[in-house]
């Protein structure tokens, strides 16, 4: 019925703007909102002033946008050809290929850098700490994890969670581009410093100064913030992630009320 629909729509409103609130709430307060697992720690540098607003165009073998719908691929099809993949030695170690998890149609994609012990062992994207966390963000945001999508730059977990290497970014990324081609989302957030990088081709520059404005990918804007698992070690850091967060709101918000 009518005032059943309207009754879970409120209900929803209400959950969403609580957990807005705890956030901003958590903000002044420094180890509340990472308080699980979270350890002291220096705060993050002092960041240098950047511009409010900065692109970045970025070029590719593959076309991301309206022509991308050519290419027909769903991300079933995309999964099974690399399920078994082996372009790198990542192939010898993994347990389980982490390909991606959420909705083939969202609107807000998260890219990370590469799976961790407990998403090699369960074969999905952030179920560990940093997971929790990303989870909670995304509540906060007004969304569901089933409502995004949510991957990262390598789909095999380095040994010892040491950094990627460079080839094996070159092997993986293309899988990447592909989920985008499929999703084609509307703003994607690019978690630390190797997502933001291999997705800027700004290797070199510090999320510090990639974070806290929109860049173009491909004609998707892209807002590069701090991985969760790095507000876990730094939760002084927990502010800019939120901010940057807000500023993905805001254009989700503006481009969803353009359509009604």
């Amino acid at each position: 019925m009518e005032s059943d629909r309207l009754r879970e729509e409120l209900l929803m409103l209400v959950r969403s703007l609580k957990s807005q609130l705890e956030l901003e709430r958590d903000l002044h307060r420094p180890l509340s909102w990472l308080a699980v697992g979270a350890e002291k720690t220096t705060p993050p540098g002092k960041e240098p002033p950047v511009p409010e607003k900065e692109t970045s165009a970025v070029p590719g073998a593959l076309s991301i946008g309206e022509g991308s719908a050519q290419n027909g691929r769903s991300l079933d099809e995309i999964f099974r050809d690399v399920e078994h993949c082996s372009l790198c030695s990542l192939g010898k170690t993994r347990r389980n290929l982490v390909f991606g998890e959420g909705s083939p149609c969202a609107e807000l994609v998260f890219v990370g850098e590469a799976p961790g012990a407990e998403e090699d062992l369960q074969g999905r994207p952030f179920v560990g700490r940093a997971g929790k966390l990303l989870t909670r963000i995304i509540d906060a945001m007004g969304l569901k994890r089933e409502n995004v999508y949510i991957c990262n730059i390598l789909k095999c977990r380095p040994p010892g969670n040491r950094n990627p290497l460079p080839e094996e970014i070159a092997a993986c990324e293309p899988h990447l581009v592909q989920q985008l081609e499929a999703i084609r989302p509307r703003v994607i957030c690019a978690l630390g410093t190797f997502a933001a990088q291999t997705l800027l081709k700004k290797k070199g520059t510090p999320i510090t100064v990639l974070r806290g404005r929109f860049h173009d990918y491909h004609g998707i804007p892209l807002m590069p913030t701090y991985h969760p698992a790095y507000l876990l070690r730094n939760p002084a850091a927990k502010k800019q992630a939120w901010e940057d967060v807000q500023k993905i709101m805001k254009v989700l918000g503006e481009e969803n009320s353009g359509e009604t």
